[in-house]
């Protein structure tokens, strides 16, 4: 180690070697090690799956009639309402829950615990069938949610924490891409199942769940802990080893000794500023602070929460979680199935987009153009639509609707596509984990998460779909584009104001550009010294004024 910057620390027994160069805080990282990483964004295809199943199943004939009785063509809207969002209200008590098993078990055996009470859900779901076919989807499909709430937290949480700050943004996109894709495979399974006759037209579908908790819980098995779990933990020995599994080094390395100096000299500062006091005192931490501030903590808390609740409101979970019944409505659709598909085609291949762009460009210009798009073709969609697009419907001599204007239905579903495509590689792997220091980071995270998950329940339920767009009840239809496009506008004013620039800084690197200046001026922040070597000026400083007393 070259002595001008090395920097001597101790802490919990064990000698570490800090520095004060800024670019040498991060070990470098193994292809192995990016597989590691990379490996528990797999966590997201449990929810994509779970929302592109149940679009597909609600609208299937068989399906109908287990939860309404024989010759029902259509769920009821509170039903339907009800059988969607109730995985959502779960995962939003998993998420609570997840924060707090998290910082006492770990990182890692959190989310394997979700998975196993994630396929719990999934047998339950699976035996729904005769008069308590509701009552046990509705159960198994909640229970599932606490589940998935433990993964969608602590996922997002423990990739944060391993992945290397040049690529941080990407594999959490990964996240994203594996929520995607399992929204096509759903797209998929249901295309092959809609024509059978049975109950496992739906029961397949609901099955192969089991086999996303499986492959993750499985995976991780293998898999280190966070070491900044350890570190919280003060148990830095196993924080070095696993560190050094992450980034594929040995474990005495200088890279290895660097990093967990940093990460440590953080946490002792960090802990300084946000005194653990008591149970309750540690969640009330999250809200303390001044609004005015862009580190304190309720700011931080406000730019988790607010993000996932954005993201809810940009209206995409309508196109995968009723598009099905909404296209079928039109009647200008031959194979709502199929559009269904395309729209998933499009989400997934969108993606992949991010994992490049969110690096090279950042993640404000993404939320920014990304706000933009959205609102363009929200617009347009919503514009067509009550002029000569899907609100212009005649009846045929079935008695059937059909569109009256098939090309402007056309162009109606190829903004749609550009719709997606704008939130798939922008707003869909929103970073929430950045943001939080380590003393509060699993409890914000865990809150971040959990807005998501809220807000998609009230969505649902109280405010918007399937209400505002059924028949029998707000019948919007195209109109109500011109509400998810209004809510992209507080989308834009949120990433424009709030939303700070982290790309190619630490976790640590970012608590102290939230210090020094306002998100606005982030992008061009550069750190200009190290955790490591303030807490050994400060060290020095206190033995100095030991030795004159």
């Amino acid at each position: 180690m070259d002595s001008s910057s090395g920097i001597e620390l101790e802490k919990a027994g064990v000698a570490l070697h800090g520095t004060t160069d800024v670019e040498r805080t991060e070990a470098p990282v193994s292809f192995k090690a990016y597989l590691a990483c990379a490996w528990a964004g797999w966590g997201g295809i449990l929810f994509g799956y779970d929302s592109g199943y149940i679009n597909g199943v609600t609208g299937a004939k068989v399906f109908v009639e287990a939860i309404e009785g024989v010759g029902k063509t259509a769920l009821t809207a509170s039903h339907n309402s009800l059988i969607t969002s109730i995985l959502s209200a779960g995962t939003f008590f998993g998420c609570l829950m997840a924060g707090d098993l998290a910082d006492y078990f770990g990182r890692r055996p959190t989310i394997i615990a979700g998975c196993l009470v994630y396929m719990v859900g999934v047998a339950i779901q699976t035996a729904a069938e005769g008069s308590h076919a509701l009552a046990l989807l509705v159960a198994g499909r909640f229970i599932a949610g606490i589940g998935a709430g433990y993964v969608s937290a602590i996922v997002i949480l423990y990739m944060g924490e391993i992945a290397p700050k040049r690529f941080r943004g990407m594999i959490i996109s990964a996240y994203q891409f594996c929520l995607t894709f399992g929204i096509m495979l759903a797209a998929v399974v249901n295309n092959f199942t809609s024509s059978r006759g049975d109950n496992w037209s739906y029961r397949i579908p609901i099955v192969v769940q089991f086999c996303w908790g499986l492959i993750l819980g499985g995976g991780l098995l293998v898999l280190p802990d966070s070491p900044r779990f350890f570190v919280k933990k003060g148990k830095i020995d196993e924080a070095i080893q696993a560190l050094a599994r992450v980034r594929g080094q040995d474990p005495s390395s200088d890279y290895i000794q660097l990093e967990i100096a940093e990460i440590v000299a953080n946490n002792e500062y960090e802990r300084k500023m946000i005194p653990q006091t008591s149970y309750f005192g540690s969640w009330v931490a999250c809200f303390t602070g001044s609004w005015f501030k862009a580190n304190s903590n309720i700011r931080r808390t406000f730019l988790g929460t607010s993000a996932q609740a954005c993201q809810q409101f940009t209206g995409i979970n309508f196109v995968f979680y009723f598009s099905t019944p909404f296209l079928k409505s039109t009647g200008a659709i031959k194979n709502p199935f199929i559009m269904s598909l395309i729209f998933t085609l499009v989400n997934v291949f969108s993606t992949p987009i991010s994992f490049w762009t969110v690096e090279r460009f950042g993640r404000r210009p993404l939320l920014i153009w990304g706000a933009v798009g959205m609102i363009v073709s929200e617009f347009i969609v919503g514009a067509i639509g009550v002029t000569i697009g899907f609100n212009k419907t005649h009846l045929n001599a079935a008695g059937a609707s059909i569109a009256n204007n098939i090309p402007a239905v056309n162009a109606q579903i190829a903004f749609i596509c550009f719709y997606i495509f704008s939130f798939a590689s922008t707003w869909g792997p929103v970073v929430v984990g950045e943001a939080f220091p380590l003393p509060i980071r699993s409890r914000g995270v865990a809150l971040s998460v959990a807005s998501n998950w809220f807000w998609n329940t009230v969505r649902s339920i109280f405010l918007f779909t399937p209400y505002l767009v059924d028949q029998d009840e707000g019948y919007l239809r195209s109109s109500v584009f011109f509400l998810w496009g209004g809510m992209c506008f507080i989308c834009l004013a949120y990433a424009y104001f709030l939303v700070p620039e982290t790309k190619n800084l630490t976790l640590e690197q970012v608590d102290r550009m939230l210090e020094e200046v306002v998100p606005r001026k982030s992008a061009g922040w550069k750190p200009s010294t190290t955790f490591a070597a303030e807490m050994a000026h400060k060290e020095v400083r206190l033995d100095s004024e030991k030795a004159s007393v």
